[in-house]
């Protein structure tokens, strides 16, 4: 792995201050059972709620029918219905966001994200667009370990520990 060219500190002449993350949003076709999966997986809290949406929106995002953030911590997530009508989503092979990383406290909290994943899908509480489990907990050559697991409708959390903090 190479080292940064920049540090969060670095300045960019000419650009403006570096973005930050504000929400992930995720699009589903059961917005009840993806609350329920991101309250009951990440501990998230419903925050807000809309059913009328600007033209904007709506030309965007084609058939939505409501939006719910929820939130744990830092971390937003815009779970967003569309209608049954608005089309499939894109396939494995189409241009989109592969995965989402997310990082976790510890070895052991890596573990047990996998082994709360688990629990869940083995409850039959949740519909889930894959039968995809999670993978194995990996170490890499630098001893960052990763864990990949999906959402109900497909969306694919990575997360991971770097030991000594973040690079």
């Amino acid at each position: 792995m190479t080292g940064p060219t920049t540090t969060p500190t670095t300045t960019r002449p000419g650009l403006p201050p570096a973005p930050r993350m504000h929400h992930v949003g995720v699009q589903t076709r059961d917005l009840a059972n993806s609350l329920a999966w991101y309250r009951d997986f990440f501990g998230c809290a419903e925050n807000w709620s809309l059913e009328e949406f600007s033209d904007l929106t709506r030309s965007r995002l084609p058939g939505i029918t409501r939006l719910t953030e929820v939130v744990v911590g830092d971390l937003r997530f815009h779970l967003f219905e569309r209608a049954d009508d608005a089309g499939d989503p894109p396939a494995g092979d189409q241009v989109q966001f592969q995965h989402v990383c997310l990082a976790v406290s510890s070895a052991d909290d890596m573990r047990l994200w996998r082994d709360r994943w688990l629990a869940l899908r083995a409850s039959g509480r949740y519909r889930f667009a894959s039968d995809e489990g999670p993978t194995d907990v990996v170490e890499d050559a630098d001893g960052v370990l990763s864990c990949y697991v999906l959402d109900p409708d497909g969306l694919e959390f990575e997360l991971t520990f770097v030991p000594g903090g973040d690079r």
